[in-house]
């Protein structure tokens, strides 16, 4: 195992990385974490992660999530029949609607699920002050105060449809999706982190490259595309949102 489970990569141009958040309000940092620690923190995700699933279908809807255990007994195909068939039907609609695998790190961490694990560990080094003055340098906002987190998995069939994150009441300012996907994610197998403007037109997407951290000023338009049923099962990503409460 690495010495170090989390570290920052020494060498972020933070000013540059400032200027371009000002410009855009959205950033990728690229070799974000020493590639030691950045491919210790993929196999965490890809071999000791017990990957439930997080979904909702319609705007009306709440979301939804199911530990790996619920889904793993007798019972469990018709509950994914039904997340699958009910998502579908919410995204023809044009509805908002997501279904991806999903280990909520911060539930864990307050409810102990494995108390001391690696996913643990992640949570606080994300709350470590060195992580926070990065994130607060490069977003400009000095409120910020600590990050949520969960594990994602985007497989084949997964996808998240079109919103803004208007949880400002919530103390969401910066939403951040903390890559870990393989070093030669091809672009046909989806999984991108793609930004609209008011027309619906793509005006930035952002491959899910390895040990790349993307973060983005909310509330605005963003989506995760589908991914296609060749693709592999290897998107992975610890996602949530800095927040200033």
């Amino acid at each position: 195992m690495a010495k170090a489970l989390f570290e920052l990569n020494p060498g972020i141009d933070r000013g540059a990385a400032a200027e371009r958040f000002a410009r855009d309000t959205r950033v990728q940092l690229r070799n974000v974490l020493t590639d030691e620690t950045a491919r210790e923190i993929r196999s965490i995700l890809a071999q000791a992660t017990p990957w439930g699933m997080g979904w909702q279908a319609g705007i009306d809807g709440q979301p939804q999530g199911a530990r790996r255990e619920q889904l793993q007994d007798n019972t469990a195909q018709p509950i994914l029949r039904e997340i699958a068939e009910s998502t579908h039907r919410a995204a023809m609609q044009g509805d908002y609607a997501f279904r991806y695998g999903r280990y909520p790190m911060v539930d864990a961490y307050r409810e102990k699920w494995a108390e001391g694990g690696p996913h643990d560990l992640l949570v606080e080094y994300l709350n470590t002050p060195e992580t926070l003055e990065l994130v607060r340098e490069v977003t400009g906002i000095p409120e910020l105060v600590k990050a949520d987190a969960q594990a994602t998995l985007f497989a084949p069939g997964h996808f998240l449809g079109r919103h803004i994150d208007s949880h400002v009441e919530d103390g969401w300012q910066v939403a951040y999706v903390l890559n870990f996907a393989p070093d030669d994610w091809h672009p046909d197998w989806g999984g991108y982190l793609n930004f609209l403007d008011q027309d619906g037109d793509i005006v930035a997407g952002y491959r899910p490259r390895f040990n790349t951290l993307n973060m983005f000023k909310v509330p605005q338009p963003h989506l995760v595309s589908f991914v296609p049923p060749f693709a592999p099962a290897g998107r992975f990503a610890i996602t949530g949102w800095f927040r200033d409460k």
